[in-house]
């Protein structure tokens, strides 16, 4: 083998089990792994090593698969709602007068970097600053389970607003002006969705299926770049256009360890880029000081769009961190001479140092609002939105909790034994939707939200099944539930022997792994239905 080729090799995979290494050790102490990979781009980069050859292409693959995946996901009319759009628009005003007034006052500390200061380039960081990773927040959330989960679909909500400023921006400060084919393109992608979708139900549940999200995902991100628009904005675009079609929920699945494996190389290439000094360290420290009040403006915020107090506080806290966007803005502020290079290394630090702080608060942000719930609730509002206000179960005795396919079995296979007695609960309201339109008795609900088992009037609820996506969210419900008294029978699901085994020693009174017994319901089916000869065996 080529001596040359080895060493390449060798070296690939040494970096390999660094990000490795990294990302295990984080996940051992806590922390999500990503924080792991940023810190491997750090590493990487005080070793010597400036840049990885196709590493910013593995990074945009990523970002482009993670909006496409978002807008399979998206419901296109929580952009309407006053508390997104609202929300959104005002914490940028807000921040870039306070950020950006606290940037103009740290100038006369004495830091070099800081000495050449002017009211436009204040301005400019503190639009920077303003904006909330989405790449970061999605992670978060969709490790939690909590895509669906109101506070999540709100933070989706902000997020996109937040890129069709980024998009305004961009648009302007580079002179370019969306074609007058945008309208075109963005027409003819919703006229020939029919076509599409029927050609997604021929393409079954395999490989073609990963095949045709990658061309869909990277056709629109093209498409949109050719119109002079973001690329990135082009994925989210198409994917919104096939959001909640035949096969769109199982394309996003199928892509999801692609967009996983490519978005590492987003997280490398920060640290990779970041210019390290002392100075650039302490400046980014400085702004890290700061991150609290972007999340106390958002909490602020949402209570006045009457958001309960747990929303605000989780929606704010998966918005906490600085964006990737300020990395963009940085790089257009140096080449048109408004910023010096070292900027680039503060923003890049800024971010990073808000990913690590912030990715333990995401992760414990349940707990947190445990500990805080009584001094947040002075801040929200009395009169609430509909959707906020707390729901009671009425006569129900059975919960089913997770309307999925699991979930949906057993409130059936409950309702057929016992009757109307059963009350299937979700936090996905199109999901909801279908299920009244069947005739089942369901409500909009959190099992995570201690107020909502608070409410809960545990003497008529006698058993409560918990079939929600992560063992964990499960487990914290449970214990959210003995809390309050409850002496009934409490199941739940798992994917696997040893979350069922982790459930079971938290006390549940059962724990049922779903692949085992989906085989074991499917040999039971057929020994009901099919007639044996016992000589036959």
């Amino acid at each position: 083998m080529d001596s040359t080729w080895l060493a390449i090799n060798h070296a690939s995979t040494a970096m390999i089990a660094l990000v490795f290494g990294l990302g295990l050790l984080a996940k051992l102490t806590g922390l999500p792994p990503l924080v792991g990979f940023l810190i491997s781009g750090f590493v990487l980069k005080a070793i010597g090593i400036e840049s990885i050859p196709g590493l910013h292409t593995f990074a945009d693959l990523g970002i482009t698969l993670l909006l496409f995946t978002i807008g399979l996901k998206l419901d296109l009319k929580s952009l309407t709602r006053a508390d997104i759009w609202g929300t959104s628009s005002l914490h940028l005003l807000i921040t870039v007068v306070i950020f950006g007034s606290f940037i103009s006052l740290i100038s006369y500390i004495g830091i070099p970097m800081l000495r050449d200061i002017n009211l436009q380039t204040a301005i400019l960081l503190a639009f920077a600053l303003s904006f909330s990773s989405t790449v970061f927040a999605v992670k978060v959330l969709e490790e939690k389970g909590e895509l669906k989960a109101n506070h999540g679909r709100i933070a989706i909500g902000i997020l996109i607003m937040q890129d069709i400023f980024a998009v305004s921006f961009l648009t302007i400060s580079s002179g370019k002006i969306p074609s007058l084919w945008a309208i075109a393109v963005l027409l003819g992608l919703i006229a020939i969705r029919p076509v599409i979708i029927k050609m997604l139900r021929h393409v079954g549940r395999g490989e073609l299926l990963v095949i045709a999200g990658f061309i869909l995902a990277m056709g629109g991100a093209t498409l949109f770049e050719m119109v002079n628009l973001k690329a990135d904005l082009g994925a989210l675009v198409i994917g919104m256009i096939l959001a909640r079609k035949e096969r769109s929920s199982e394309m996003a699945a199928s892509l999801l360890a692609f967009k996983d494996l490519f978005l590492i190389g987003f997280f490398l290439s920060i640290g990779l880029s970041a210019t390290i000094s002392l100075d650039v360290i302490w400046v980014a420290l400085l702004l890290l000081l700061i991150m609290p009040v972007k999340v106390i403006i958002y909490y602020w915020l949402l209570s006045l769009f009457r958001l309960r107090a747990r929303t605000s506080f989780l929606t704010s806290l998966s918005l906490a961190n600085y964006s990737e966007f300020g990395l963009i803005v940085s790089a257009i502020g140096y080449s048109s001479g408004w910023l010096s290079s070292e900027w680039l290394g503060v923003l890049a630090v800024a971010m990073s140092l808000t990913f690590i702080v912030a990715s333990p608060l995401n992760v414990s942000s349940h707990r947190l609002y445990m500990r805080t719930d009584n001094f947040l609730a002075r801040f929200q509002r009395s009169e609430r939105k509909k959707s906020e206000q707390l729901l009671t179960t009425g006569y129900a005795e059975i919960i089913v909790f997770g309307m999925g396919r699991i979930g949906t079995s057993a409130y059936e296979t409950m309702r057929f034994h016992y009757g109307d007695v059963v009350l299937g609960i979700d936090n996905d309201s199109v999901i909801l939707e279908q299920h009244r339109q069947q005739g089942r008795n369901v409500i909009q609900g959190d099992a995570t939200d201690p107020e909502f088992w608070d409410n809960l009037d545990t003497n008529k609820i006698k058993v409560i099944l918990l079939d929600m996506p992560k063992p964990q969210e499960n487990l914290f419900a449970f214990k959210l539930l003995r809390a309050t008294g409850f002496k009934g029978n409490v199941a739940a699901t798992a994917k696997f022997d040893d979350q069922v085994e982790m459930l079971k020693a938290a006390g549940l009174d059962a724990a049922f792994n779903i692949y085992g017994e989906a085989g074991a319901g499917f040999a039971n089916h057929v020994r009901e239905q099919v007639i044996m000869n016992p000589n036959d065996h």
